[in-house]
């Protein structure tokens, strides 16, 4: 597994199974630390049902998978472009504005009183940024994955890398770990109607500080 992550041998030996065995091993590891910080807080401050960290979580992974798409796009058509942009902090400015709009979310939903059918419609964005966002976090797998797609040559064969390598890096421990986390919200909220606001306040600080830090690394 570790010679997968060597972008210098990945263009030569690519199929798409190495490429989703590069994603898995994204999905079963780093993902989960870099990921969890944030979808955690979201589904512990939003305080719904089960269903509903079931589609968010659903919405998120959907998001990783299209970012990872429109990556291998970008890839084979700019060549080790992508890759130098991705190295000058463009994905942590992505993901700290993505961050603080979820915190801003759950601000104005604790406040404002909206149609349950609005709500959430509204509330499956900030789950889908962020599984967009925080695919472009830079590490070893994705450089792989874009030197894969620079070496294509074709942007149809970029995208079919990029959906296959989101579709390894949706093996995640978050499927598990984030419906949990709203469980155990559920439990801290039942016969505790004032610890509610309280819970998404703090999530929503949480969020806003996560995502300040990432752009403060930029900055």
């Amino acid at each position: 597994m570790t010679e997968l992550l060597n972008p210098s041998l990945l263009p030569q030996q690519a199929t798409l199974f190495t490429v989703w065995l590069l994603g898995a091993s994204l999905g079963l590891t780093a993902c989960t630390a870099t990921c969890l910080p944030f979808m955690g807080t979201w589904v512990l401050g939003r305080g719904g049902s089960q269903l509903q960290a079931l589609r968010d979580t659903a919405l998120f992974v959907s998001g990783r998978i299209l970012a990872y798409c429109l990556l291998g796009a970008v890839a084979a058509g700019a060549g080790s472009w992508l890759a130098l942009a991705m190295r000058g902090g463009t994905g942590n400015l992505v993901i700290g504005f993505a961050s603080i709009a979820a915190g801003v979310w759950l601000l104005r939903s604790a406040k404002a009183h909206v149609p349950c059918g609005v709500a959430r419609a509204a509330g499956g964005t900030p789950p889908l940024l962020l599984g967009f966002s925080l695919s472009l976090t830079p590490c070893a797998p994705l450089a792989s994955l874009l030197a894969v797609c620079a070496a294509a040559g074709s942007i149809k064969l970029g995208m079919a890398n990029g959906v296959v390598f989101g579709l390894g890096a949706a093996l995640t421990p978050l499927l598990i770990l984030l419906p949990l986390i709203s469980l155990l919200g559920k439990s801290l909220r039942d016969n505790r109607e004032w610890l509610t606001r309280w819970i998404r306040w703090g999530a929503a600080a949480v969020l806003i500080l996560l995502g300040l830090r990432r752009i403060f690394l930029v900055i």
